[in-house]
């Protein structure tokens, strides 16, 4: 089980580090506002999600537990996807994912509750991951980050993160993931044409648009892999973004980007954090 699951997070953070990238350049460089951002990905998802549907195992049960799942993984998508292209206008991909460490205490506590063991080495190696995030955040410093722009969306942005895989992990005897997910996408996209027209934001930047739409094909294999790591561990999915963040810091180093002292300890220490809390 356990080489199953760093097999899928290892396949989730190489989709979710094409499709970061692309996030940053749609709200940096293609200037998508988080309304055509919103129904650029929920759209070209849906599509694509909708695609996968003969080859995997699909049931719905006629409950209100089912149709709240999907109003909730609604919720958290539009407000995952809103946020981000807030906060994205100030913080690298490579920052964001940083935050996102927040999670791994909570997430662990949830598996706990669901009937986990409490182990004192996953908390020191959770501990462990999250003073390499400390390190990695306060690097991003020097690029004079104003935060107070930010802090509200960027809360919005943790809890839904976390809340999409609780919803997934709560609801699953009732309702399959993907099936929580399609409707909920496809809601999205329906609501985001109310405030935004499709053809203008063709027009605005095609290639942008383009580009942001082929990125949702990793994208998609990145969620579905990811709902499979959600039904393994909580904690293991709260791991994903850490270990894109760690990936996003050798593709700098590979650059020759500017890389921090406090950069790339950090960057060590979320390694060594990552791996070891799979292994003990």
């Amino acid at each position: 089980m356990v080489i199953e699951a760093i097999i899928m997070m290892l396949g989730v953070t190489a989709c979710y580090t094409i499709s970061s990238l692309s996030d940053k350049y749609a709200v940096s460089k293609a200037k998508f506002s988080g309304n055509e951002f919103t129904f650029l990905m929920c759209s070209s998802m849906s599509v694509f999600l909708a695609l996968t549907l003969p080859f995997q195992k699909l049931y719905f049960t006629f409950t209100w537990q089912s149709f709240v799942a999907i109003l909730l993984i609604a919720l958290c998508k539009l407000s995952e996807f809103q946020m981000s292209a807030l906060v994205l206008k100030e913080l690298s991909a490579f920052e964001l994912k940083a935050w996102l460490g927040i999670t791994l205490f909570v997430s662990y506590i949830t598996d706990v509750f669901y009937g986990a063991d409490m182990r004192i080495l996953k908390i020191l190696c959770i501990a462990l991951t999250v003073t390499g995030l400390v390190f990695i955040a306060k690097s991003g410093k020097e690029s004079k980050t104003d935060y107070k722009k930010i802090v509200i969306p960027l809360i919005f942005y943790l809890a839904a993160k976390y809340g999409y895989g609780l919803i997934i992990k709560a609801f699953t005897p009732y309702i399959a993931p993907t099936v929580q997910l399609l409707p909920a996408l496809v809601l999205i996209a329906v609501l985001m044409m109310i405030f935004i027209k499709p053809s203008e934001v063709l027009k605005k930047n095609k290639e942008g648009a383009l580009k942001v739409v082929l990125a949702r094909i990793p994208n998609t294999i990145g969620m579905l892999l990811e709902n499979a790591v959600i039904a393994i561990s909580l904690a293991s999915y709260s791991f994903i973004q850490p270990m894109i963040l760690v990936v996003l810091f050798f593709i700098g180093l590979i650059r020759k980007e500017r890389c921090s002292r406090l950069n790339l300890i950090g960057g060590i220490i979320c390694v060594i954090g990552v791996v070891a809390f799979q292994l003990v």
